[in-house]
């Protein structure tokens, strides 16, 4: 396969964010975009405006804050050639879009990747952009930070509305399964092919992207120094999947779903929003729900606020996402089990798992709940826990950046094995070959 950026000679630039075929057409340069701030740390949404006692304001102020910003295909690509897949089926032409921010070392050894969750893309600037930049915990004067795509998306990656080859369609229904390890073993050669990698510094995601680092830390085994897992478990469990499934039958159930043969003038679009309405009722709380909307009725409307709330954002999601991709991705999304076909089950692949670990977990997700991130911790050899108080259920991962901020920083610190010592990021062994303390101060 190729790469899409300068292999591995030299600093790589990333601070400019070459962010080639913009949406799937041209090319553009830019630097890390600029994020808006909201009440709890997400990129805010506009939206209808609804009634709220004395003054009309935003859907999104008023609702609850959206966790993605604007989205977007735009970034490099790791061009993977024929891929054979762990179920059987074969791509012949896989692709990975990543977006990169900050520089490769010399010892090549400093990248950070960071994986994102369902439906997101690859521009961590715009979802999690209060942990990236110089100081803050994706330190950009350490890590060079990657973030790619995940496979089967719609966002740049090969997915169902890429173009098949064979047959010059886009894959459609006919898109093969992938599994998770299909993902994550792509992201691993974008970062050792495309970038000329020695190591990765780290791994961090939140719920699919928590499981896509699990795997990283397994599948990458010594090439992984450290990883962070966020709201997800060991694997995805009954109540997960039978949520993915009720999710997917909304959209089966779209007369234009047709098998996911569809088309692109009749899109299923009633399916596709109801999805979404199902997803975002389980990311948040009752008390979440209920101190946002508590029983408040629009009065232009006669409908209750909630109502209106979760209409817009399935409404919102369409402009978005695909629903073949989204099938594609739901099921991706339940193949994830780290004990499949590993000697001693889920204990026993965790307990090989030797790097260190940062387990955190959202004290009121029920979605994915406390207690398997409690299992994580206690299965990993070598790892921490942190709870984080916060009503906003599983998307606290996302919302609650000003409290998982320092928990972060710190161990990526401590553990993740970069030192910034002026403008140059180097590896504890470099402070060794220079007769430095290994903390990256002088003797002086």
């Amino acid at each position: 396969g190729g790469g899409g950026g300068n292999g591995g000679s030299g600093p790589f630039r990333a601070s400019m964010v070459a962010r080639e075929a913009d949406a799937g057409a041209g090319s553009k340069t830019e630097g890390a975009r600029p994020r808006a701030a909201s009440e709890s740390g997400g990129a805010r949404a506009e939206g209808p405006e609804v009634e709220t006692g004395a003054a009309e304001t935003k859907e999104g102020a008023a609702g609850m804050a959206d966790e993605y910003g604007e989205m977007d295909s735009s970034g490099l690509t790791f061009e993977a050639g024929r891929v054979e897949l762990e179920m059987g089926g074969v791509l012949e032409a896989a692709q990975i879009r990543y977006n990169t921010f900050g520089e490769l070392n010399e010892k090549k050894d400093n990248v950070l990747v960071v994986c994102h969750a369902l439906t997101g893309n690859s521009a961590l600037d715009t979802w999690w952009g209060d942990f990236l930049g110089p100081g803050k915990a994706f330190d950009t004067d350490k890590y060079l930070v990657v973030c790619c795509n995940v496979l089967t998306s719609c966002y740049g990656s090969t997915g169902p509305t890429s173009i098949n080859p064979t047959t010059g369609k886009p894959y459609g229904s006919t898109f093969p399964e992938v599994t998770l390890r299909d993902a994550v073993g792509l992201q691993i050669r974008t970062i050792r092919e495309g970038l000329g990698a020695n190591r990765v510094a780290a791994v961090v995601g939140g719920s699919l992207g928590g499981m896509q680092a699990l795997e990283w830390a397994a599948l990458g085994g010594d090439f992984v120094r450290c990883f962070c897992a966020l709201s997800c478990g060991s694997k995805h469990n009954a109540w997960q999947i039978g949520m993915s499934e009720c999710q997917r039958q909304a959209i089966y159930g779209d007369l234009n779903w047709n098998g996911g043969d569809i088309d692109p003038a009749n899109p299923p679009n009633v399916g596709l929003s109801i999805a979404r309405q199902i997803a975002m009722v389980s990311y948040r709380t009752a008390q979440a729900f209920d101190r946002k909307f508590n029983r408040h009725v629009d009065e232009k409307t006669n409908q209750f606020q909630v109502q209106r709330y979760l209409a817009y954002q399935g409404t919102k999601f369409l402009s978005r996402f695909d629903a073949n991709s989204f099938v594609a991705l739901t099921k991706l999304m339940d193949t994830h089990d780290m004990g499949r076909g590993r000697k001693g089950g889920v204990a026993g692949a965790l307990g090989d798992m030797n790097q260190p670990a940062l387990i955190v977990s959202i004290d009121s997700d029920v979605l994915y709940p406390p207690y398997e991130q409690m299992e994580l911790h206690q299965l990993l050899p070598n790892s921490q826990f942190e709870s984080i108080r916060n009503d906003d259920g599983h998307d606290g991962f996302l919302l609650a950046q000003e409290e998982i901020g320092p928990i972060l920083g710190d161990f990526l610190d401590k553990n993740a094995g970069v030192i910034n010592f002026g403008n140059h990021a180097f590896s504890p062994s470099d402070a060794e070959e220079r007769d430095e303390p290994s903390d990256g101060r002088s003797r002086l």
